[in-house]
């Protein structure tokens, strides 16, 4: 008996592995389009050091999976084609996609008015009966918020042929950039759209690139710890969020008991959040709900619906989230353990504004399973200290202001693919400094170029095209010169672009809205992108885009503004003068009268005493009139006087 099952246990040992599932990275679906002229890779996941063959069309290469059975083929470039077959073999599995093309693959990416559907745009009905064209097709990249770089994308994501029926869920400015593009130059475009609405561009930069800027090392290392140890990275920001408080807040120290699950409350009066709506300053609201054993084994999720403003939320003592923009809906993974069979204490600490605001009956509980447990719609209510204008800090991977997770989650599982172009729809978030984002306009002018240069490095196109929309006309209105925040970020946008030699800037003040932060006029801005695209992407011998003034200098009594890229020269619409110039004498500036000239603005008298600086569309919404010889609006801008 003793022989028989050292036999066998031997057998076993010797025996060959079960063999892994052969697998092909999501971004491989049927239908998708891949960059001609570059050497195409394709990778995924087959059994621990087997061969694995890959098969495009009549063109083969092989290799062999690593020891954690990842695998990587490069087959050679080739020009512009198809349908074709992929498909990859690996010990007797097989994988295929069907309907490939060759051809010219862009990357779309920022914040929501990239992620702004093409159903929602202006003139959309019409695009859409027209939008049949088998050599166009996209994917949109599922949204996420990694701690680590991925290796693949969270869910199946599928290219899509552009219909009537499809390309209503396509970013409509990439669609409309591409369908422009495609008509040109007649091969099969492909367009991916990775975006994620309100998030600051820190998120969208690698962790290797984002640590060697600034002090965000320290940020870069807690959202590293978060994805390993969730638990010990809560209890770091914790720890650093009440350093903040206890500098900010003398009664910090005495109502952190509010905070333990014992505490007892009883004295505290039951209101439904928001009952301090009216008071600018610091409300705590604590709840209690039982679970059985079975619930609070499948509790993973709080949900809270948004807060006004500043939120850290506790469950049980310990740290679940925080989060700082008053019309984000808090939706806080809970770590396994932390809610408890019986009685479970949820504390709420909220800075500014109203507190929770949404409806009662979407703050629950969120199961494992996909059910919810409703939360009281009543909860024990203590007002604290009065404070004015202060933000707290929030985690670094707190959405939508995290550190490098999107990247992570959306871009990284894409690098390996090859593109024409990168085309870049951001800045609103980056625009105002706060808490989340402390550098404002000014930390802009260094990291939107390390985004540029950190993409390039990774997909391995040291010379990738980025062509970047420039922030609309949206916000107050000035009846006077001053300062402007959004002015700030177009000026850094279009430096970084002044300084690129493969860079091309979307100007596009004239299509903005002013009561509206998603303009819809898409169509126009991704005509513009598409001809920067000629210029920067193809070589085309053609202005990539609106006017740009390149010297300011004194002429006698007059300032002389001289501008290139004018179509044919520049004019004014609906007047006989160009309005938004201002000269400036320091930091006191002032309208000034401004008359076309060619390719010149002439501001007649504006030579005087101690005048050094020229600017033009010098607020959060300007309104302008100032446009080429074809029809684009001049770019904003602000140029010291010769």
């Amino acid at each position: 008996m003793k022989q028989t099952f050292l036999l066998l246990a031997l057998g076993a040992a010797f025996a060959p592995a079960q063999a892994a599932d052969l697998g092909l990275a999501r971004i491989f679906s049927d239908h998708a389009v891949l960059q001609r002229e570059q050497p195409i890779a394709v990778w995924g996941t087959a059994g621990a050091g087997s061969k694995v063959t890959v098969t495009l069309g009549s063109r083969t290469a092989s290799g062999s999976a690593d020891a954690q059975g990842k695998w990587k083929v490069q087959l050679p470039a080739q020009a512009a084609g198809g349908p074709y077959g992929l498909t990859v073999t690996s010990n007797g599995q097989t994988v295929s996609r069907a309907d490939i093309l060759v051809g010219d693959v862009y990357l779309c990416s920022g914040q929501s008015n990239m992620e702004f559907a093409q159903r929602a745009s202006t003139n959309a009905i019409g695009a859409t009966y027209t939008a049949q064209n088998d050599n166009l097709r996209y994917l949109n990249v599922p949204r996420h918020s990694a701690m680590a770089p991925q290796d693949d994308l969270l869910a199946p994501a599928a290219w899509t042929r552009a219909t009537a029926d499809s390309i209503g869920d396509a970013s409509a400015v990439c669609y409309y950039m591409a369908r422009s593009l495609q008509a040109d130059y007649k091969v099969p475009v492909g367009f991916i759209q990775a975006s994620w609405g309100g998030s600051t561009v820190q998120g969208w930069i690698g962790a290797e690139s984002l640590r060697t800027f600034g002090d965000y090392k320290t940020g870069i290392d807690l959202v590293a710890q978060y994805g390993k140890d969730p638990a010990a990275a809560m209890r770091a920001q914790d720890a650093r969020t009440e350093a903040w408080w206890r500098a900010h807040d003398p009664a910090t120290a005495a109502q952190r008991a509010w905070v333990a699950p014992g505490f007892d409350d009883s004295a505290w009066p039951a209101a439904t959040p928001a009952a301090f709506k009216d008071f600018d300053g610091v409300t705590w609201y604590r709840t209690a709900v039982t679970l059985t054993d079975a619930q609070a084994r499948a509790a993973n999720a709080l949900h809270l619906g948004p807060v006004d403003t500043y939120d850290t939320t506790w469950v049980n003592g310990q740290r679940v989230g925080g989060a700082g923009l008053a019309w984000l809906a808090r939706d806080y993974a809970v770590p396994a353990g932390v809610f408890k069979p019986g009685r479970n204490v949820i504390v709420m600490r909220v800075l500014g504004g109203a507190g929770p605001t949404g409806a009662p009956a979407n703050r629950t509980i969120g199961l494992s399973d996909g059910q919810a447990i409703p939360l009281p719609a009543a909860w024990k209510v203590r007002r604290g200290s009065a404070l004015k204008g202060l933000a707290v800090p929030p985690a670094p991977w707190d959405m939508l202001t995290s550190y490098t997770t999107l990247y992570n989650g959306m871009i990284a599982p894409l690098v390996g693919y090859k593109f024409r172009l990168a085309a870049w729809y951001q800045g609103e978030a980056n625009a105002n400094q706060d808490a989340g984002n402390p550098g404002g306009p000014e930390e802009y002018r260094s990291l939107l170029p390390l985004l540029m240069r950190d993409w390039r490095q990774r997909f391995g196109q040291p010379a990738l095209p980025f062509l970047v929309v420039q922030l609309t006309s949206y916000g107050s209105t000035a009846t006077a010169p001053g300062d402007s925040s959004w002015a700030e970020l177009r000026a850094a946008q279009a430096d970084t672009v002044a300084r690129d030699p493969h860079a091309g800037l979307a100007v596009t003040l004239d299509v903005g809205d002013r009561f509206d932060i998603h303009p819809t006029q898409k169509t126009v801005v991704g005509e513009r992108l598409a001809r920067a695209a000629r210029a920067v992407a193809y070589g085309e011998k053609t202005a990539p885009g609106s006017p740009t003034a390149v010297a300011a200098a004194r002429s006698g009594a007059d300032i002389v503004v001289t501008f290139k890229d004018t179509g044919g020269g520049l004019k004014t619409y609906s007047a006989d003068r160009a309005i938004g110039f201002e000269v400036c004498a320091d930091k006191a500036c002032r309208y000034a009268d401004a008359r076309v000239a060619g390719d010149t603005v002439i501001l007649p008298g504006a030579a005087t005493a101690g005048v050094t600086r020229v600017r033009y569309a010098w607020a959060d919404a300007p309104f302008v009139n100032l446009f080429g010889g074809d029809g684009l609006p001049a770019a904003p801008f602000g140029l010291d006087v010769r």
